[in-house]
């Protein structure tokens, strides 16, 4: 796990697969997202010196991105929260659908899975559940958007604030192009366009991505550029 920081209070903790973010006030930690199974420990240790983690925002249910959540709240008693919707899937009461793939989606899915954890992960018994709109108490007020297309349930959390916007796997980057894109792997694309179109209507400087390299200052004019490659109708 690599630990970078992006600004003095927001720190990105990259994976083999995927990436999680620490924001930092005061002594107090929050996580978005907590990496695959077996992060635990590694994230404790990683911030520890910085700060107690009060919290873990999950964004959605896969694993790359809430394996590691049981851990790291069973480690620090950190609250984990997650969408409404999605809880229970966290929660492990019911399994997630899987993605609807495009063609070129499915040897890129094959590779990720290869290079993550095996036989399953713990899954945390509480989570705290939000709705689109409720205002976290962290960052200046962060306030949860819920952007279904990904999964069901994903969210986004925006720090208007700070001007930061962590988008989940709602948005990525290219690993080809290094270009704002569309999300992979998604339920259902055009409810995943539209919340794109959501997404890029907020004002934000710095935008942070489930994968892909952030975008640390004019976040929002990118992705508004890149959305408008996905037409008025998705």
């Amino acid at each position: 796990m690599d630990v970078i920081e992006l600004l003095p209070r927001l720190h990105l903790l990259r994976f083999p697969v995927g990436q999680a973010y620490a924001w930092r006030d005061g002594d107090d930690l929050t996580l978005i997202d907590a990496g695959p199974a077996g992060s635990g420990a590694r994230i404790a240790a990683a911030v520890g010196a910085v700060g107690r983690v009060r919290r873990v925002v999950l964004t959605h249910f896969h694993e790359d991105h809430a394996g590691g959540a049981a851990e790291v709240a069973a480690l620090t008693g950190a609250e984990v929260v997650a969408h409404a919707v999605e809880a229970p899937v966290v929660r492990g009461e019911v399994p997630g659908p899987p993605p609807v793939f495009e063609d070129w989606e499915r040897p890129l899915h094959a590779a990720a899975v290869r290079l993550l954890p095996q036989g399953g992960f713990e899954r945390p018994e509480r989570v705290t559940e939000v709705a689109d709109g409720d205002v976290l108490d962290f960052g200046g007020g962060a306030r949860t958007v819920h952007v279904p297309g990904h999964t069901d349930g994903s969210i986004a959390v925006h720090l208007p604030h700070h001007g930061v916007l962590y988008t989940g796997d709602a948005v990525a980057v290219s690993p080809v192009d290094g270009e704002v894109m569309l999300g992979v792997f998604n339920v259902d694309r055009d409810r995943a366009v539209d919340s794109f179109r959501k997404l890029a209507d907020l004002d934000a400087e710095v935008a942070c991505f489930g994968h892909g390299d952030p975008v640390t200052g004019g976040a929002a004019r990118a992705l508004r550029a890149s959305v408008r490659v996905y037409g008025a109708s998705g």
